[in-house]
C-alpha cells in the first residue's frame, strides 16, 4: 500500500531529453537500451518527455519509486547517481522543472512524501541541434545501462528497493558519502 491507500505501482523510469541535439538525447536512449535489455515480464513503466512539468507529478502516485534518467554537462564521466529529495524551485509557472522540484510538486498536491527517487545523470559533451551522440557519450551511455540493470534488480543491490537502511558504519547502505549509490 502507498502513503495515500492505493496499491504500489511498479517502479518508474522517467527519461528527458531532445534526441535531436547529440548528447541530450542520452536520457532517451538508455530508456530505449533499458527496454530492450530488461525481461519481456518486466514490471516496469518507461516514460519520456523532452522535459519535466508540473503535470508529471502524477505519474509519481503510488510508485514503489522511481528513477530519473537526463544527460549533464556538469557531472562527472561516466554518470552520476544520487537519491533526491523534495525541494522548491523559484517558480514552477516556468514549463521546465528540476527533479527535486517536481517531487516538492507531488508533496504539495498529495500532502505525502513522494516515492523514493535517484537521478541517474549521463555525461554528455555535444548539445547541438542536429549533432550525433558523442563517442564519450556513447561510452557512457554503456555504462550507465549497466548501472540501470543493477537499479533494477533487487537482488543485486537490495538497498535500492524502496528505503536505503543505515549500516553499522553510521551511514546509508548503498550510499557513499557524497550520496551517490555505491552498491
Amino acid at each position: 500500500m502507498t502513503a495515500g491507500g492505493g496499491s504500489v505501482a511498479p517502479p518508474l523510469v522517467f527519461a528527458w531529453g531532445n534526441r535531436s541535439r547529440g548528447d541530450d538525447a542520452l536520457g532517451p536512449l538508455l530508456l530505449d537500451r533499458l527496454r530492450a535489455a530488461l525481461p519481456e515480464d518486466a514490471s516496469v513503466v518507461f516514460l519520456e518527455d523532452y522535459q519535466l512539468q508540473i503535470e508529471h507529478a502524477l505519474d509519481l502516485v503510488g510508485r514503489s519509486r522511481v528513477l530519473f534518467v537526463d544527460a549533464s554537462l556538469t557531472c562527472s564521466a561516466p554518470f552520476e547517481a544520487m537519491q533526491l529529495q523534495p525541494q522548491k524551485q523559484a517558480s514552477v509557472l516556468t514549463h521546465a522543472l528540476s527533479p527535486q522540484a517536481l517531487l516538492q510538486v507531488f508533496c504539495d498536491l498529495h500532502g505525502h512524501a513522494p516515492p523514493p527517487s535517484t537521478l541517474l545523470a549521463i555525461r554528455g559533451e555535444v548539445f547541438e541541434l542536429g549533432a550525433s551522440l558523442s563517442p564519450a557519450a556513447q561510452a557512457n551511455l554503456e555504462l550507465a545501462l549497466g548501472w540501470c540493470q543493477r537499479w533494477y534488480s533487487p537482488q543485486t543491490c537490495p538497498a535500492w528497493d524502496y528505503h536505503v537502511g543505515t549500516g553499522s558504519t553510521g551511514r546509508q547502505r548503498g550510499i557513499d558519502h557524497e550520496g551517490h549509490f555505491d552498491c
